[in-house]
């Protein structure tokens, strides 16, 4: 399908930022093909530039840059091609990245994948950022050293998440990572200061979504909330734009003139993601690496995940929580494996105990938080929380070693302590792991939880809790 010849017109665009800059509009599309627009004649364009598209019809859409070859541009559109007219088509080539605009006018509300209100509401308005975002000068960086609790009992307890800190959940298929990741996003908080969520979603279903939306709605109602929607039938592109959109609202709610606030970002699902990354690095027809997944996938990844922290002399902070889909239950598959090396910890959900009927499923010896000590004990949560957790996994590690030993020699061999160790991990999983789904626990009945627990074992076995704490609590 060919049009006239290209007739380049340059016309000045304010970016919303005091800033006029050129960009270039052409007429010639060769091709439409499935969501792909193919236009020649270009001059100057580059991958991941924003186009607006007129189709003709008056109306306005939008794309952004696939590939680029000599003089012919690949645009993925995101509202797609159909109903479109080659010959009236014009593509207008803004020479930047995607930009959204920021602040306070992202709370409450539901969008999809790149920010288009979803609730019924007006557009956002305010000043436009590029969603790549500016790195953190290293320099200024803040260590994390307080806090997120979510409510969940397992990760307050034994994996804690620090404010600025980025600690995935890695899960297996089929397991209830999005109601944990829900759950948490619902829940969490910072103990009564200025905090607010922001949830991406990445190629869900839309039964997935409308869960979302329901599970998080009285977060939304109290304006603490920021919920992006991107569905599996939505373009691939806009899969790779979500996360950044996400993060670009959190630094400004949390850096920004206005900002101040602690926010928690979770993102899921980063397996998504990756695949999407991976479909358009063979579009663009680059050398694949492991897996199929394009060889900077690590960087990739990374340039997501290091948004998040603390900067010095400002307030604020955002968190993040990515979900990581396992497939195959493959803890080495690329995306969980490269996620591991670039964030600080993981929680681990584990198919055995899904099929015991525990919620959160959470293996808990195959969960930690590299920065917990940074954020639990004495003037950060309460003196007791790092003994009782040590003590905690030190018991759980023993208990594992004579289940095992159980499964050979069966439970006659066992001594009077081995047999307590099985009745600690029975009372673990059901009075400590074990909760609802919508069951929000404050982190003292967590760890007087833990304490009761660990009182199922005899004192002498309690061997990693000071003597003063054990008296204390009755169990000298």
């Amino acid at each position: 399908m060919t049009g006239a010849e290209p007739q380049p017109t340059v016309t000045p665009l304010s970016s919303g930022r005091g800033v006029t800059r050129n960009w270039v509009e052409y007429t010639r599309v060769r091709e439409l093909r499935g969501p792909l627009l193919i236009v020649s004649g270009v001059e100057g364009v580059g991958w991941d530039e924003f186009v607006r598209v007129s189709p003709g019809d008056g109306g306005s859409r939008h794309g952004v840059v696939l590939d680029v070859a000599h003089d012919v541009a690949v645009v993925e559109m995101l509202e797609g091609t159909a109903g479109m007219d080659p010959g009236a088509v014009r593509a207008e080539f803004t020479g930047a990245p995607y930009e959204i605009p920021v602040g306070e006018g992202w709370l409450g509300r539901v969008c999809n994948g790149r920010g288009v209100p979803l609730d019924g509401g007006p557009p956002v308005t305010g000043t436009r950022l590029p969603v790549g975002g500016t790195p953190l000068n290293p320099v200024r960086r803040e260590a994390p050293v307080e806090a997120v609790l979510t409510g969940v009992s397992v990760i307050d307890a034994l994996t804690t998440l620090v404010r600025g800190q980025k600690l995935p959940i890695f899960s297996p298929p089929g397991l209830p990572h999005l109601r944990l990741a829900c759950q948490i996003a619902a829940q969490s908080g910072t103990g009564g200061e200025s905090f607010c969520v922001v949830v991406a979603t990445m190629g869900v279903t839309h039964a997935d979504a409308r869960f979302v939306r329901e599970a998080l709605a009285e977060r939304g109602a109290a304006q603490q909330l920021v919920l992006l929607l991107n569905l599996a039938d939505d373009p691939v592109v806009e899969r790779i734009l979500t996360p950044r959109i996400a993060l670009t609202i959190a630094e400004q709610l949390a850096f920004g003139e206005s900002g101040g606030r602690h926010v928690l970002v979770v993102l899921t699902d980063m397996t998504n993601y990756s695949e999407a990354l991976r479909e358009v690095s063979a579009a663009r027809g680059e050398i694949p690496g492991r897996r199929a997944y394009p060889g900077y996938l690590y960087s990739d990844l990374a340039s997501i995940y290091e948004r998040c922290g603390r900067i010095r002399g400002r307030p604020g902070s955002v968190t993040l929580v990515p979900v990581v889909t396992m497939p195959g239950a493959d803890i080495t598959h690329p995306v969980p494996d490269l996620t591991g090396y670039i964030t600080e910890g993981q929680v681990v959900l584990s198919g055995s105990e899904h099929a015991r009927g525990i919620y959160p499923p959470v293996d808990a010896l195959g969960s930690l938080s590299r920065l917990m000590r940074h954020g639990a004990g004495a003037g950060r949560t309460r003196a007791d929380h790092l003994p009782v957790a040590a003590q905690s996994l030190a018991a759980l590690a023993r208990a594992r070693q004579v289940r095992e030993l159980t499964e050979m020699i069966g439970t006659a061999g066992l001594t009077a302590a081995d047999r307590a160790y099985l009745d600690f991990d029975d009372a673990f999983r059901t009075e400590f792991i074990d909760q609802g789904a919508t069951e929000s626990r404050s982190l003292d009945d967590t760890i007087d939880r833990a304490w009761r627990v660990l009182f199922t074992l005899p004192t002498a076995e309690l061997t990693m809790l000071p003597e003063a704490l054990l008296e204390s609590h009755g169990g000298g």
